[in-house]
């Protein structure tokens, strides 16, 4: 057990085992987003395998991969694009995968999300497994393969990468493994900006867990001073019983000696009477014993041996019975020995692991943002910089908001705005109903900033699905709800949903596609 009081991890072949209805699940859902894909590019004049490994970002990747950093695009109105707005680990992979084996850099990011996304699928699994079952862990699963943007976890992008890697630190966390959730948060940071909000995950779920650790402490010093107070209360109250008791036992021997005084007085008073009495009787007998003298004087031996017989068959007061009882052996009383006081948990070593994972979960984003502004010259902002050359940063959702309202405009684009109001609203209930359900608190972190980043970003706003992608947790409710339905009625459910995901990635991938 850990110090998060959650329950016992399985073994790893048996976690694989009863992850497996979720993976295969999985694995079905994705191939048949490939193959409509592959059915609507071809139908259109396109290749689907250029379209996942060789389009926007994944041409980014993959010049990362083979060229190293450096590469940028100057725009017409000033802008630049740098690969530096790009994190380093998907391209290092890439690069791993092409120097071990035969394929290309842009095939080695298609083997890397592919991989990644059944990770990420298994880690999400792990996760809802742990907070609400496996039948809510498989409804997960399936319903972030269903997503309508759920086409790019094919893609050589690192969406699938970084879901993968925070979703087994959040599962390291909640299963207390704190130097684990550490380096895969510091991974995360090397994969995406938004590593962020797994590293804020970790740090919350740390301050949380000395917090309780303090207000136990507490706890347990509030009770021994009762448990204290309430011993010297009971030995105050002992003595006093037994003052009572000893004042008891005084006036009960007083009582027993005037009780035997005045028996002593009846008796004296009965044996005169019993004298008298005898004295008048004795006259009566006199005449009578002289008839009978004969008589006693022939049945005196017979009595004296039956009186002789009599003394010795009587039992004497508190005589066999009670000698018997001092005789028998006593019952043992079987009393079970008091245990032990209880090995006390390696604290120490567990605040030690827990420093260690939050000291080691930021290191992956820091010492890449440090590293970019060492190289632009620009200082710790200069990160800041390259993403404004994108025109990317954080403005609290105002430009979104400008986005949207102009959708209104026009009555064609009105309907886009409105999905877009839904969604954004459906989103944010999501997250409410997440906090009443209460989830763990590192779910709620997590989701909260990287939902928090996805709409207040003033980056391209057709990138805002795709950006919501790692925020897995949002999807629990609905697979707590789905988990509830017999498996007739959520089958056709999910397979209708599948259906449509795999039609619209289709569509999206060969029109617009994720930027």
């Amino acid at each position: 057990m850990n110090d998060l009081d959650t329950r016992a991890v399985p073994a790893r072949s048996g976690a694989l085992r009863r992850a497996a209805p979720a993976l295969l699940g999985y694995a079905a859902v994705r191939a048949l987003g490939l193959v409509a894909l592959a059915l609507w590019s071809g139908a259109r004049g396109k290749d689907a395998y250029t379209l996942l490994t060789a389009r926007w970002d994944s041409l980014w990747y993959t010049r990362v991969a083979e060229l190293g950093y450096g590469y940028e695009v100057r725009l017409p109105n000033g802008d630049v694009h740098s690969n530096l707005a790009f994190f380093p680990l998907l391209p290092w992979l890439e690069r791993l995968v092409a120097a071990v084996s035969p394929l290309s850099y842009a095939d080695g990011g298609f083997v890397v999300s592919v991989l990644a996304s059944l990770a990420a699928a298994w880690g999400i699994f792990a996760v809802a497994d742990h907070v609400y079952g496996r039948r809510a862990g498989v409804c997960a699963v399936l319903l972030w393969a269903v997503l309508p943007v759920g086409i790019v976890q094919s893609m050589a992008y690192s969406e699938s990468l970084f879901t993968a890697l925070a979703a087994w630190s959040l599962y390291a966390v909640l299963t207390g493994r704190w130097v684990t959730a550490g380096v895969l948060a510091g991974l995360a940071g090397l994969t995406r900006p938004v590593g962020l909000a797994v590293v804020a995950a970790v740090w919350a779920a740390g301050i949380a867990s000395f917090l309780r650790e303090r207000a136990s402490a507490r706890e347990h010093a509030s009770a021994r001073e009762h448990a204290s107070a309430r011993e010297h209360a009971s030995a105050r109250e002992h003595a006093s019983a037994r003052e009572h008791a000893s004042a008891r036992e005084h006036a009960s021997a007083r009582e027993h000696a005037s009780a035997r005084e005045h028996a002593s007085a009846r008796e004296r008073i009965s044996e005169r009477e019993h004298v008298s009495e005898q004295g008048h009787a004795s006259a009566r007998e006199h005449a009578s014993a002289r008839e009978h003298a004969s008589a006693r004087d022939r049945s005196s031996p017979a009595r004296e041996r039956t009186s002789f017989a009599r003394d010795r068959s009587a039992v004497p007061e508190g005589g066999a019975r009670a000698g018997e009882r001092a005789g028998a052996p006593g019952i043992a009383r079987r009393t079970q020995a008091p245990e032990g006081a209880p090995c006390a948990t390696d604290t120490s070593g567990v605040r030690l692991r827990r420093v260690l994972g939050m000291l080691l979960a930021p290191l992956g984003a820091a010492g890449y943002v440090l590293w970019v502004g060492h190289r632009t010259g620009d200082g710790p902002l200069g990160y800041l910089d390259v993403q404004a050359g994108w025109r990317n940063g954080f403005d609290g959702g105002y430009a979104f908001a400008r986005f949207v309202a102009d959708k209104f405009t026009s009555f064609p684009s009105a309907l886009a705005g409105l999905g877009l109001v839904v969604g954004v609203g459906l989103v944010v209930w999501l997250y409410v109903v997440c906090v009443r359900q209460r989830q763990p608190l590192p779910l709620l972190v997590y989701a909260g900033v990287v939902t928090a980043l996805a709409l207040c970003a003033s980056s391209y706003f057709g990138s805002k699905p795709r950006l919501l992608l790692p925020a897995f947790p949002l999807l629990l409710p609905l697979a707590l709800a789905l988990a509830q339905l017999r498996t007739p009625r959520s089958a056709p459910v999910v397979g209708a949903v599948a259906a449509a995901s795999a039609v619209y990635g289709a569509f999206w991938l060969n029109g617009s596609g994720p930027p």
